[in-house]
């Protein structure tokens, strides 16, 4: 059987499937397809047929969507990265969801104006509208995480990968979340017990797995 493929590159939200994959620690090969015309090939979107990244092969199964490429990789190679009974297994399902429907939609607002649009054309009140929106979620995380470290049981999961991944974006804008003291615990304790997530972030700064600009 041949080795899994993942499509996309890290200056996208194939970083976050690309840090999954690293994650469980299984050889793949990656295929740095951008967002451009590449993405829109007939071979591709025999992948993916939404002509975007990320996308995964592994044997017969193509599966597109960043949170749906983590769970499946965490749930077949990850181990304890996956949860083992049916409540946590929700849970992770819950925070997945919960990333990309609470926090990336205001994010992602802000990033359009701050990374996208020209500086005499941005909006202050569109990036003081998503900033104080975000408020509402970070509160809902940091109360999630008083008195734990992660998110489910007592170690790193799924969970705290996807959550993780989808605000890997607000360093890029800037965006400080210090006054919830739970979340700033939780998102620095990546870069001391997380080996692998550190490795990864750090060669994405440096360019590793064809990075290009952020595509909003």
């Amino acid at each position: 059987m041949s080795k899994p493929k993942m499509f996309g590159i890290s200056g996208s939200r194939a970083l976050r499937a690309i840090w999954g994959i690293e994650e469980v620690g299984i050889d793949y090969e990656h295929v740095p397809v951008t967002y451009g015309a590449d993405s829109k090939t007939v071979d591709y979107l025999s992948v993916n047929p939404n002509g975007r990244i990320p996308a995964l092969i592994d044997g017969d199964l193509h599966l597109f969507e960043s949170m749906a490429i983590n769970l499946y990789l965490t749930k077949r190679y990850g181990g304890a990265l996956y949860p083992n009974n049916a409540n946590d297994e929700a849970k992770a399902w819950q925070w997945s969801v919960w990333g990309i429907s609470e926090i990336e939609p205001l994010q992602m607002q802000i990033v359009v104006q701050k990374l996208f649009t020209p500086e005499e054309k941005r909006n202050p009140k569109v990036v003081e509208g998503a900033s104080k929106g975000l408020q509402r979620p970070l509160k809902v995380l940091d109360a999630a995480l008083a008195g734990r470290d992660w998110l489910i049981g007592n170690r790193f999961s799924v969970a705290d990968l996807n959550v993780a991944a989808v605000m890997h974006l607000m360093k890029m804008i800037n965006f400080t979340y210090a006054e919830h003291a739970n979340v700033q615990r939780w998102a620095v304790s990546f870069g001391k017990s997380r080996r692998t997530s550190q490795r990864v972030l750090r060669e994405v700064r440096r360019g590793f797995f064809c990075d290009v600009a952020l595509h909003p």
